[in-house]
């Protein structure tokens, strides 16, 4: 590539030649001056923006934090005031579990000094009045109130727990007296006591009472216990004796028929015989006794309890 210069000051015409490199090189040159000019001017226009629109991120940064920072804090009172509500209840609850158990304590003659301590008289919790500047609670009164709460539900529970017991062991040891009527008849036959004797005439002491019954007529258990025997006997016929615990055994008498065998573990209320006359008997009846340690006890006191539970239970 051929260059002609022509000018006024020289003399004569000049050629410059360029070569393929110089062209290059030139190119190279004038992309370098681009990219810096460039570079340049996008510095010196960020550095201006910056300037220019920093104050305007930060205020909108700021504004954006408070908004967030104001919708944490009422996330977290509308689930404080919840609390405080679920709290409110739970204590209602409370008192009325409390009245329950005093309800219970009397019922099962428990004093209410035996099952509380001092911090937690009767009627401590039944509070009210009108609403007066109220306010809401801080976290730390939540978590006193809750703790506070697990007292008194932990002081409720053994209340309840020793009534639960007391109430058991009272319903075992009813289950193990006899206050069930053996057979469904009037016992009014012979009573307990000192009578004239059906077969010889004389005075001897007649140690059960004696139901009028038909033959076959079922024979039930006076109380839960275990069968210790059944079998016959010269005197008492076909018979079942029955141990309740603490020394106190039934027997029955003069059965058709026996259900049960030695061992047998029968509940209040069990079939186990049916009416006869067998052994030393003028007729069908059921002879039944109570014995303590081997005494025989009037059986009238349990009978009479049977028969006012059964006139109670039909109204």
């Amino acid at each position: 590539m051929h260059i002609i210069l022509v000018s006024d000051r020289l003399a004569t015409a000049k050629s410059i030649t360029l070569g393929w490199r110089h062209l290059m090189l030139g190119m190279i040159a004038f992309v370098g001056l681009v990219i810096g000019m460039s570079s340049v001017f996008s510095y010196v226009t960020m550095r201006h923006a910056a300037e220019i629109r920093l104050p305007f991120l930060q205020d909108m940064l700021r504004t954006l934090t408070a908004a967030e920072t104001e919708r944490s804090k009422e996330f977290v009172r509308e689930n404080l005031n919840a609390m405080a509500v679920k709290l409110g209840q739970m204590q209602a609850q409370l008192t009325h579990l409390d009245s329950l158990g005093e309800r219970l304590t009397k019922m099962s003659g428990i004093l209410p000094a035996e099952t509380r301590s001092s911090e937690v008289a009767p009627g401590k919790d039944r509070r009210g009045g009108p609403l007066v500047q109220a306010s809401q609670l801080s976290p730390a009164d939540l978590q006193a109130a809750l703790d506070e709460l697990s007292r008194q539900i932990e002081s409720r529970r053994d209340t309840l727990s020793l009534i639960e017991s007391q109430l058991l062991d009272e319903r075992v040891r009813k289950s193990m007296l006899p206050t069930t009527l053996p057979v469904v008849a009037q016992w009014n036959a012979s009573s307990f006591g000192w009578r004239i004797d059906p077969f010889t005439g004389e005075r001897a002491l007649h140690e059960g009472v004696d139901f009028a019954a038909d033959p076959s007529t079922p024979v039930f258990a006076a109380a839960a216990g275990v069968v210790i025997l059944s079998e016959r006997h010269p005197d008492y016929g076909n018979m079942v004796e029955i141990d309740h615990g603490n020394d106190l055994t039934t027997r029955y008498a003069h059965a058709s028929k026996l259900l049960v065998k030695p061992g047998t573990l029968v509940r209040r209320g069990q079939k186990i015989a049916l009416s006869g006359s067998s052994g030393r008997s003028t007729g069908p009846h059921l002879h039944f006794e109570v014995r303590l340690r081997g005494v025989a006890q009037n059986p009238n006191r349990f009978l009479e309890s049977a028969k006012a539970s059964q006139t109670l239970a039909r109204r």
